[in-house]
């Protein structure tokens, strides 16, 4: 029996781990975040404890009661503009966070799932296997560099996932995606700026979700590539929900990342090589396409 803790419950990734895990018979699962269980209503059988990541002593008692076998880490502060002009609390979240987590993991003998992002790269030469080198550009990348420093050099177990530009629809969650956004400006008229000068293998939520579980099922150690298989740049992205959705293409405009003036800079071409997650993990994700339209149906759900 595997008992898997997750942190961030109330988030993306949180969410779809939550739906995916809950109904098996062979987990034991314990949901945590910050504040209140936003997921009551929606999942009512679901275990769930308040626990904040920056407070050591309260992840120590948290994890000493459940004593899980595996802890899944998706809490973390991803606004990458946000993290670029609060640095403090970026720190705090994405990396003292992570060095609480790993301390109660060497201490109760813990399996660590911790989430990573294609943001420690700069963009040069991607798409990226799990041997290059990090080289972040902004605050964000930089946060979560260190935070996989702290992991790899841990006395636990560990798997570091990284992954790339997370889309889906969930619960109360007060962020939009890429496949929302466009649909909703095309259909209201709206002339939308997509860059054209950024490349990245986006993610579907559902697809994060079932790499975390392959990596606790087969007790996974080491780095492991979570994403989409396709290089697009948000452009192409856009194009093809238009496509879906049958909207006016002639409302994108195409723009370079010049065009937008954010406090953190972006990498311009990461995305991932998974050939190690398909062969070792047996991870295989959707398409783009098909992301789409399971986005667009759950959006029907969720409002």
């Amino acid at each position: 029996m595997k008992k898997i803790l997750i942190t961030g419950s109330n988030g993306l990734l949180g969410q779809k781990l939550a739906k995916l895990l809950l109904p098996r018979t062979d987990i034991e699962l314990l949901a945590t975040s910050r504040g209140q269980n936003k997921l009551a209503s929606v999942f009512p059988a679901l275990p769930f404890a308040s626990m904040d990541v920056t407070d050591k002593a309260q992840v120590d008692a948290v994890v000493a009661e459940f004593r899980p076998t595996h802890i899944i880490h998706t809490a973390a502060m991803t606004n990458v503009d946000e993290c670029e002009t609060n640095r403090e609390g970026c720190l705090k979240l994405n990396v003292e966070a992570v060095q609480n987590l790993v301390d109660a993991c060497e201490k109760y003998n813990v399996h660590l799932i911790h989430l990573s992002t294609d943001f420690i790269f700069d963009g040069e030469d991607g798409p990226y296997n799990e041997e290059a080198v990090a080289n972040p550009i902004s605050f964000y990348g930089e946060s979560k560099r260190l935070a996989e420093e702290i992991v790899k050099s841990s006395t636990c177990k560990w798997a570091i996932l990284r992954t790339v530009l997370v889309y889906g629809v969930v619960h109360d969650y007060g962020r939009t995606n890429i496949v929302l956004w466009v649909r909703d400006s095309l259909r209201a008229g709206k002339v939308i700026k997509v860059v054209t000068d950024q490349f990245r293998t986006p993610t579907l939520a559902e697809d994060l979700a079932m790499g975390c579980w392959l990596a606790v099922e087969k007790d996974a150690e080491g780095i492991f590539n979570i994403s989409g298989k396709e290089m697009l740049t948000p452009y192409d992205m856009a194009l093809q929900v238009a496509d879906y959705f049958d909207l006016d293409k002639s409302l994108i405009d195409k723009a370079d990342h010049t065009t937008f003036s954010q406090p953190a800079k972006r990498p311009p071409r990461t995305g991932f090589d998974i050939t190690k997650a398909e062969t070792y993990l047996g991870y295989k994700p959707h398409t783009f396409q098909q992301g789409i339209k399971i986005v667009a149906e759950q959006a029907e759900v969720y409002g």
